[in-house]
């Protein structure tokens, strides 16, 4: 049984090496994901045509996801290199300071101190440590340790409630976009959003430096979860990036925020990745512990397109099985999902012949019970459509655009495709997406299957026709 949910693993030291990378292909990878807060550009770029050479000889598509490091706050480094702190303890927070001490520490954003006041509390390490400011004093914020621990060099720092006035995009973040246009990545995260406009201006860098990757917001400040909507509609798609969102809005609200969002986001055609500690037991253990197969589940059960490890994959101990438990996890919740196919179509309206299509191939399919749903497109557009509602049957993209494909590895329940050039002649093009999908063992002479298409092949936005066929009963047309 294939699986519909795909996998993000996030690459570092112990998925780098080749052969690890292809076992990880192998076990289920469909994106992987290039954190922007390590590693130096050439990293990047080497990294990216490993994952394309390996992809290509394993004969699976693979995208590839860079995701920006954003305005991470964080406290500066320690002459030890680390301090323990006790409850009760008076803490500078010293924007001037370049080495730490148990008094004082540095920081690496410097108008923290404009953004803070008398009784804010600040979340250190994602919350592990816990102070409140008594008072600012020029570049230094004084506060008074509520809870206590140890506190290494650079450990973020959150306001609880949010406000933090950083901006989205930061000097290195523009930096990084040029490089991840010149991968030709296909998906690219911004880290911290808090309104439409930095998504807005993401996109347009892209665009400025050749890219075309598709965007995606991390919600994950207080300010992004009030204006949600309006950045869902400035992206592609959207992370629940359940750390620094818990640290911001408490970690008993994350739940119910996770749901929300990626509801929005299927209702608004747009994509939806679940992040943050799913497998994190993983990273030292070689199986997962109870309460992540059931957090793993959720979100699959939630409709999330995409489940993504970090740490686990990135420097864990066991990347290959933790990828491998989780697309158990996966295929295991996937079997149990509810169908509610006609109750999801009502009050539904559609505007565009390409996407009443869409949502008339998914209505025959699920009646029909056939075999499969194929979709040949340029732009993967009408399989993003199709995939937002659940019929119970797999859906088949049909493209010739190595970059559409790609793109359509993070789409849930869809099975991207390449075939060769598109054909005016309609019998031709048709014939040859048959051959294509017995080619890839997906269908048998006598299976039934619905095909949409446009009827200018190649056209972008022209899906408008919609065939129902058995397979096997068209005979080979003259080319």
């Amino acid at each position: 049984m294939s699986r519909h949910t795909k996998i993000v693993a996030t690459l570092g030291p112990a998925s780098s090496d080749p052969l690890v990378l292809e076992t990880l292909i192998r076990a289920g990878v469909d994106v992987v994901r290039l954190n922007f807060s390590h590693g130096k550009a050439e990293d990047h770029i080497a990294l990216a045509t490993s994952v394309r050479k390996i992809a290509a000889k394993v004969g699976r598509p693979v995208g590839i996801l860079a995701d920006l490091q954003g305005p991470k706050i964080r406290v500066g480094k320690f002459a030890e290199g680390r301090i323990s702190l006790d409850a009760g303890d008076q803490f500078i927070l010293d924007a001037q300071c370049e080495l730490g001490n148990r008094e004082r520490v540095g920081l690496d954003y410097k108008d923290l101190p404009n953004d803070v006041g008398s009784g804010n509390v600040l979340l250190l390490d994602d919350g592990r440590i816990v102070l409140e400011v008594n008072r600012v004093i020029g570049q230094e914020i004084h506060t008074t340790v509520r809870h206590g621990g140890e506190l290494s060099n650079n450990k973020g720092i959150n306001r609880q409630g949010g406000g933090l006035s950083a901006p989205a995009l930061t000097a290195k973040d523009m930096d990084d976009i040029r490089t991840a246009a010149q991968i030709g990545v296909d998906f690219l995260a911004v880290s911290f959003p808090k309104s439409a406009a930095d998504m807005y201006m993401a996109r347009q860098l892209m665009l400025a430096c050749g890219g075309h990757a598709l965007t995606i917001a991390k919600i994950e400040r207080v300010e992004a979860v009030a204006t949600l909507e309006e950045i869902l509609d400035a992206s592609d798609g959207l992370m629940v990036a359940r750390g620094d969102l818990a640290v911001e809005v408490g970690d008993a609200a994350v739940p119910a925020l996770q749901k929300r969002m990626i509801r929005l986001a299927r209702e608004k055609n747009k994509l939806a990745i679940t992040a943050t500690q799913m497998m994190e037991s993983m990273i030292l253990a070689p199986t997962p512990t109870r309460a992540e197969v059931s957090d793993v589940a959720n979100a699959v059960l939630d409709g999330t397109d995409a489940v993504m490890l970090s740490a686990e994959t990135a420097a864990g101990h066991y990347p290959v099985q933790t990828v491998e438990s989780m697309a158990r996890i996966c295929l295991a919740a996937e079997k149990s999902t509810l169908i509610t196919l006609d109750r999801d179509f009502l009050d539904r309206i559609f505007t565009r012949i390409d996407q009443t299509i869409a949502m008339s191939a998914l209505f025959a399919a699920y009646h029909l019970n056939v075999k499969a749903v194929a979709a040949l497109t340029s732009s993967g557009s009408t399989a993003l459509w199709m995939s937002r509602l659940n019929c119970g049957i797999p859906i088949f993209a049909l493209t010739h655009e190595p970059e559409a494909q790609s793109k359509m590895t993070l789409y849930r329940d869809v099975f991207p495709l390449l075939i060769k050039e598109t054909h005016d002649d309609h019998d031709v093009q048709r014939y040859e997406a048959e051959q294509r999908l017995i080619e890839a063992g997906v269908v048998v002479k006598g299976d039934l299957i619905v095909l949409s298409y446009g009827d200018q092949m190649g056209l972008t936005g022209g899906t408008n026709t919609l065939t129902i066929v058995r397979v096997g009963d068209r005979v080979a047309p003259r080319i």
